[in-house]
C-alpha cells in the first residue's frame, strides 16, 4: 500500500513539475498585452487566460470590436472577425506617399480598404488597398 501511495505522489508531484515548465514557457499578462499593440490592437482590455490560450477584447486597426484569442507562447493574436491592421490615417498617409492626391471616400470593407483619390495624372481613381500591407491590389 505504501508504494502505491508512494508512486502516486512521485506520479502527481512530476505532472505538476510539466506544468510547471509550460507555464514558464507562456507570456504573461502584461506581455500579452504588449505583443497585442505591437499587432496593431488598441483599448486592449478582458485579458484573461481560458482553455489553454489568452483572451482579450480590443479595437483594430480600421476601428472594429474584436474578440481574440492569443496564442500563449507566441502572442499571436486571432481574431473572431476579418481585421485591418491599419487605420484609416495610414492608408491615407501611404497613398499620399505614392503621389495620390484628394484622397477620399476611403473604407474598410470585406478584409480590404477601398479609397477614391486622384493618380499623379490628375486622373480620379477608386484604388482597392491590402490591409495587412498596404500594397495597392486594384484600380480602375
Amino acid at each position: 500500500m505504501k508504494k502505491i501511495a508512494s508512486l502516486t505522489m512521485a506520479l502527481a508531484l512530476g505532472c505538476a513539475g510539466v506544468a510547471m515548465a509550460q507555464d514558464e514557457r507562456a507570456l504573461t499578462q502584461q506581455q500579452i498585452v504588449t505583443q497585442l499593440t505591437q499587432q496593431g490592437y488598441t483599448d486592449v482590455h478582458d485579458v484573461d487566460f481560458r482553455d489553454g490560450v489568452w483572451t482579450a477584447r480590443a479595437r483594430s486597426g480600421d476601428g472594429s470590436h474584436v474578440k481574440l484569442r492569443v496564442d500563449p507562447l507566441t502572442g499571436q493574436a486571432y481574431p473572431n472577425k476579418q481585421v485591418s491592421r491599419m487605420n484609416e490615417k495610414d492608408v491615407r498617409a501611404m497613398l499620399s506617399s505614392e503621389g495620390f492626391t484628394q484622397v477620399h471616400d476611403v473604407d474598410f470593407t470585406h478584409g480590404v480598404w477601398t479609397a477614391e483619390a486622384k493618380n499623379n495624372a490628375g486622373v480620379r481613381v477608386s484604388l482597392q488597398i491590402d490591409a495587412d500591407s498596404g500594397r495597392i491590389i486594384g484600380t480602375n
